[in-house]
């Protein structure tokens, strides 16, 4: 796609305004960085990184039979979420390979929010109608009307209270509820793809540019910085979350990702993928972390090997900027996938030296929010 042609946020114009530079991103045109991405990876670890999200997909599914429908076309259990509560969850093939993952809030009884990829808003939300054709459901892809804007880290408490005059203490992890910036209605939700505290805003797409204006401004004196694609991608990759096209994808079972807990076979009916699921619990390569030293980081393709073995591929890498040594995500065989486990990654045709080790990577100060 060319510039011309892609899509762009409803705040678009601001990231222009703010310098950034832009790449192509599931064909949005997103900002990457806007001055340094290690700069805005401390911003969030430190203090507040501000983001954009509209390119992710908002679909709305309403009506007396929601819970039901839900849990059919997905593999959680959605019927025994609470109102104001959300759920990580996956959409998944009939042979149980992931076709997303998702975030589902339950905003009423009979109404849901599912929260999808960009790259996978349509495939979503075509499968979620048909799947739920049989129930008394509506399905509404409300992407285009809705804006979605990040605070992350750990001054986002502070500058969320300051611009929407609510009390996000009260609010607890995974959980959402009505807000207002400036008098404009959004939905607040403590959720986020960077590993540490942070919220996520519905708005109106219409109302996109003051509510980031807003944010930015009583963001001012907490050290908020606008934070790219660059930097959410070495965030969340500290946190050891997994990114679909990397970690996840139609080839790869929830089970593959070390995620099978998502799969939620006591829930009451079928569910699409149940049977394939089943059999599929003891997957021929499993998702682990490997830590390296000095400044090579593995990147995403790159071979795994155990002596002069191949035992797998490195899905994601990068030189950690929290934590000064490199860390990757691998698929690798569940023989050599024992944290403690010395393997190596052919990095330009040299075997570099890796160990196994535990997700996350990273992983901040607990809070008492549950």
């Amino acid at each position: 796609m060319t510039e011309t042609t892609l899509k762009k946020t409803p705040l678009h114009a601001v990231h222009a305004e703010y310098g950034a530079s832009f790449t192509d991103f599931a064909g949005w045109s997103m900002p990457v960085r806007y001055s340094s991405e290690l700069a805005e990876h401390r911003a969030v670890r430190e203090a507040a990184g501000q983001f954009d999200l509209s390119h992710m997909g908002e679909i709305e599914v309403t009506g007396a039979k929601a819970a039901q429908a839900l849990d059919y076309a997905l593999v959680g259990n959605l019927s025994t979420l609470k109102v104001g509560r959300a759920r990580y969850t996956m959409l998944c093939d009939t042979d149980g390979g992931v076709l997303d993952d998702l975030v589902v809030y339950r905003l009423s009884e009979q109404r849901y929010l599912v929260v999808a990829n960009a790259g996978n808003t349509a495939v979503v939300a075509d499968a979620l109608r048909e799947r739920a054709g049989t129930f008394d459901v509506e399905v509404v892809d409300a992407s285009e009307r809705t804006a979605l804007i990040a605070v992350q880290g750990p001054a986002s408490a502070a500058i969320v209270a300051e611009a929407t005059g609510a009390d996000p203490d009260s609010l607890r992890y995974f959980a959402s509820m009505p807000a207002a910036v400036d008098g404009t209605d959004v939905l607040l939700a403590r959720t986020g793809y960077t590993g540490e505290d942070g919220f996520e805003l519905f708005v109106d797409a219409e109302a996109a540019v003051p509510t980031w204006r807003r944010i930015a401004e009583a963001g001012a004196s907490h050290g908020l910085s606008p934070a790219g694609l660059a930097c959410r991608d070495t965030l969340r990759l500290e946190a050891g979350m997994p990114l679909y096209g990397n970690e996840l994808s139609r080839e790869l079972t929830p089970f593959h990702a070390g995620l099978g807990r998502t799969v939620k076979f006591d829930k009451p009916g079928d569910f699409v993928g149940r049977t394939a699921l089943e059999n599929k619990r003891d997957p021929e390569k499993v998702l682990v972390g490997l830590r390296g030293e000095g400044r090579r980081a593995p990147r995403h393709s790159y071979r795994v090997l155990n002596g002069d073995d191949v035992v797998g591929e490195v899905t994601s890498g990068v030189l950690s900027p929290t934590l000064g040594y490199p860390i990757a995500m691998a698929y690798v065989t569940p023989e050599v996938a024992e944290p403690g486990t010395t393997l190596a990654v052919d990095i330009r045709g040299r075997a570099t030296p890796v160990d196994v080790v535990s997700l996350p990577f990273y992983q901040r100060p607990s809070t008492s929010k549950g």
